[in-house]
């Protein structure tokens, strides 16, 4: 693992952001996973898939064994490609389907070809999310910029969802992508916090209804973790200290959230675990 405990040069980049430009490069476990069949034969949604916490949960899922659909914007092929890579390299069937989910007709479309291609589904991973913190109050909030959060992390994850839960049988999981900002809000990200503590909430009443059903669902929140959504959303200036208030002093790398998707989508580890929302915060509190 890369020791960030000196911090980040400061460094942006347009949002969606990719991970090329980025320095450091993220760790996304490319060549510290080692899988032990816990997934095996399962078949995975993960959206926002290309990069970050979403690659990472790509190349984990496909070393324990599950086949991966990856959901992204088709800005972000080269990732996209790249996070394919490791998942056919691991043995695995990697099916890439690129479009914008902020349309309802583009998310439910990604679960019907992620079904056709993969042959059904076991697990999906809601991860795609946004967020912009180049501001300093709410008046600095637009209309656009809000269509643009609350579309990518919640309607997305509503019209998502219903698709998925058409094809999803019993045993199945659902993992939701929370945050650290549902708990410890920052000011510049009140839109982006609001969301994710709506997440949690989602994910709290979605595995009361389906649970009847024998289909788990989980959240993860992270803490400050070195994705492409840090340099193309934060001012170049705050990348130099991102992570450093955390108890542990440092950011996360995706491959250090990765291992609590794998749990939460384990039939065997995590079987009798729903409505949990599991923190990899660096000591941060979700409570």
């Amino acid at each position: 693992m890369t020791d960030q405990t000196a911090g980040f040069p400061a460094q942006q980049q347009d949002p969606p952001g990719l991970t090329g430009p980025m320095k450091p490069l993220p760790d996304h476990g490319e060549s510290s996973y080692r899988g032990s069949g816990r997934l095996d034969g399962l078949r995975a949604l993960i959206t926002g898939g290309d990069s970050g916490i979403g690659r990472a949960v790509a190349i984990a899922f496909a070393r324990e064994g599950a086949d991966v659909a990856i959901g992204y914007l088709p800005e972000e092929q080269p990732d996209a490609e790249e996070t394919a890579r490791w998942v056919r390299e691991a043995g695995r069937k990697a099916v890439l389907l690129p479009g914008d989910l902020r349309q309802e007709e583009a998310s439910r479309a990604l679960v019907a070809d992620a079904v056709r291609e993969l042959g059904g589904l076991d697990v999906l991973v809601n991860n795609a999310g946004f967020q912009m913190a180049r501001r300093e109050s709410i008046a600095d909030v637009t209309t656009a910029d809000l269509d643009r959060v609350l579309k990518t992390n919640l309607y997305s994850l509503f019209w998502v969802t219903q698709a998925a839960l058409e094809h999803l049988q019993e045993g199945a999981s659902i993992i939701n992508v929370s945050s650290i900002q549902a708990y410890q809000p920052s000011s510049s990200l009140l839109d982006y916090a609001a969301t994710k503590a709506a997440i949690n909430n989602f994910t709290v009443n979605l595995a009361a209804e389906v649970g009847e059903r024998g289909i788990r669902v989980n959240a993860v929140a992270p803490g400050p973790i070195w994705t492409p959504l840090q340099p193309a959303t934060q001012p170049a200036e705050k990348i130099e200290q991102f992570g450093a208030d955390t108890p542990l002093g440092r950011a996360g790398q995706p491959a250090e959230v990765a291992p609590a998707f794998v749990f939460l989508a384990s039939p065997s580890d995590a079987g009798y675990v729903s409505a949990t929302v599991l923190g990899v915060t660096g000591g941060k509190p979700v409570f």
